[in-house]
């Protein structure tokens, strides 16, 4: 068994790291994790770390969770992957069934309008993925094939895969793929804390949704979907939407015929205090997209839902070539719908929606006194989830250079104090998981604001 120097020399010769600029990563040791128990990390050294960022937005139960453990090893038991193509299994059907179920009780869908059908593929850009191909075959086999093209938020991100890439809006990420992305229409995010009309939230707002209009109404026939990440733009900065926002962009695709596509990938299971992000305004997109959390953190497993107005769609004779050309290997794989499964049974048996309110109302105190700090451009929060905006200059909200590296900055001397968080840039991330105690997050906050001072 190879010790610490062995491995750290190992990870440095062979593993190419995501979003990681190498030559940095070189020049350190890495710190790598042996073990996990509830919202800890355990480093080789034996030295415990608070999840701070719920190992990349996955956990919400923490690790090591007796239920969920308890569910793979069982399906193991049995069987741990055949394929969907051509067969089914019990573990895949009977998450269909009650995420079919659960989206229909909590907002109440009309038949009509049901979220009805569950496509499995394996995390969140696939899921991405397969609802743009799903909307875009939708209106083929509809007649309509001038709808070839979507319609996408600035600071949006849906994933990396290159159809995700495309409805994407970060430059720093996506700006070097743009010769090989298909065609969007790019609608102003609501961005209040930078908005250009430098009013409040609800002229924010208005001015984003009269925007969005203007280009729907000139554009509609060419736009098969309109693609949000619903409330928050978590990767694009932890933006959260004015209220009212996401309900006026469900009127909008409504009036103007062109189908919503809701991406709960980083905002479904209790992320925001909801279950889902759309439940905080009501809406019922066309499509969904879930993944991170819907297995607790524990195995890839996304899901795409679609109503059966889209599923009839691709209905017909084999002759007919209607049938959706897509899959992939692990699709409804046994031991992540086992997973999945157990997660909701988690939901349901623990009252964790209810239970969440007195560390939301925490967390909201914790960044109040925060934003006081003299480097405290703005702070964003939305349930669990937060962010805050660091500025070299408070009153000119002037941003810190990229190369300033302020937001890692911060995060490192995090780390040396035993919490693992990670920046977007300048923006320090909050997402920890559910079960977080209010004492340990106390403690979180406390260790970010003292950060922040030290660092800046």
């Amino acid at each position: 068994m190879k010790n610490k120097r062995e491995l750290q020399d190992a990870d440095k010769k062979f593993v190419w790291h995501p979003f990681t600029q190498m030559k940095d990563w070189q020049r350190e040791d890495p710190l790598i994790i042996d073990e996990g128990k509830g919202c800890f990390l355990k480093d080789l050294d034996g030295r415990w770390y608070l999840d701070g960022i719920s190992s990349m937005w996955v956990n919400l139960f923490g690790h090591k969770n007796a239920a969920l453990d308890g569910a793979i090893k069982a399906q193991i038991d049995k069987i741990s992957h055949s394929t969907l193509l051509g067969l089914s299994n019990r573990p895949a059907i009977e998450l269909a069934e009650r995420l079919v179920a659960f989206f229909g009780s909590t907002l109440n869908f009309q038949p009509s309008s049901s979220l009805s059908r569950v496509f499995y593929s394996d995390n969140g850009s696939t899921a991405v993925e397969v609802a743009l191909k799903m909307a875009f075959q939708y209106w083929m086999h509809k007649g309509d094939t001038a709808k070839s093209s979507f319609l996408c938020l600035d600071n949006a991100y849906h994933g990396d895969t290159i159809g995700a890439v495309s409805v994407g809006g970060i430059d720093i990420f996506h700006n070097t793929f743009s010769p090989l992305l298909f065609k969007t229409f790019h609608a102003p995010s609501p961005y209040c804390y930078r908005c250009g009309s430098g009013r409040g939230r609800a002229e924010c707002s208005f001015e984003c949704l009269e925007k969005t209009e203007e280009i729907l109404r000139t554009n509609h026939r060419e736009i098969a979907a309109f693609i949000i990440e619903p409330i928050v733009q978590a990767a694009g900065g932890m933006i959260v939407s004015p209220p009212g926002y996401l309900g006026g962009i469900r009127d909008l695709c409504r009036k103007y015929g062109v189908l919503m596509i809701a991406d709960e990938v980083a905002t479904g299971f209790g992320r925001t205090g909801k279950m889902f992000a759309c439940e905080h305004e009501r809406v019922v997109p066309d499509i969904v997209c879930i993944s991170k959390g819907l297995t607790g953190g524990y195995l890839p497993l996304a899901v795409t839902m679609a109503t059966d107005e889209i599923y009839n769609a691709f209905l017909g004779e084999f002759r007919d070539l209607k049938t959706f050309f897509h899959g992939h290997s692990y699709t409804g794989n046994q031991l992540g719908c086992a997973a999945a499964l157990a997660c909701l049974d988690i939901f349901r048996d623990e009252d964790v929606i209810e239970g969440l309110a007195p560390r939301i109302a925490l967390l909201t105190a914790k960044l109040d006194g925060i934003a006081a700090l003299a480097h405290v451009g703005d702070v964003r929060q939305k349930g669990l989830m937060a962010g805050i905006e660091l500025v070299s200059d408070k009153q000119t909200k002037e941003p810190y250079r990229w190369e300033e590296k302020m937001g890692w900055k911060v995060t490192h001397r995090a780390r040396q104090k035993g919490l693992l968080i990670r920046p977007l840039g300048n923006i320090l991330v909050i997402m920890p998981p559910l079960i977080i105690t209010e004492k340990d997050l106390s403690w979180m906050m406390d260790v970010i604001g003292e950060s922040i001072l030290e660092v800046t």
